[in-house]
């Protein structure tokens, strides 16, 4: 295939090689530690789950600082007891959510506003048509 046809073909490649100095500077400026990459992306594989996403997003409208217990948890995602403490175990070891005890009751909330955020922009992103 000619490097004309093959650009054609895939947008995504570019038709001639030239870099672009300034730009280039601008987002090696910018890039993040290997550390940050690693802890983001560890945090972005286990909301992948679509499990994991519905407990991250039954938690996010509970509201700022806003709890459910695990059983609630599992009567919104329809799973047991269990197995939604075994997800929530999970989240918890990549700093996505908080668990507060209250006796014989154990209650989760999202760790921080970051995360009302991401989940918010993905549910709103999958909405889009398009």
């Amino acid at each position: 295939m000619t490097p004309a046809r093959r650009a054609a073909t895939a947008p995504e490649a570019c038709a001639t090689h030239e870099l672009h100095p300034q730009a280039v500077a601008r987002a090696l400026a910018t890039q993040p530690t290997p550390e940050q990459v690693e802890r983001a992306a560890a945090l972005l594989k286990v909301v992948a789950d679509p499990t994991r996403l519905r407990l991250l997003s039954a938690l996010n409208a509970a509201g700022p600082g806003g709890e459910l217990c695990v059983c609630d948890l599992a009567a919104v995602i329809g799973l047991s007891e269990s197995a939604v403490s075994h997800q929530l175990r999970l989240l918890r070891q990549v700093r996505a959510v908080q668990a507060r005890r209250a006796g014989r009751v154990v209650y989760y909330r999202l760790l921080d506003a970051h995360l009302t955020v991401l989940i918010g922009s993905a549910l709103e992103h999958a909405s889009e048509s398009g």
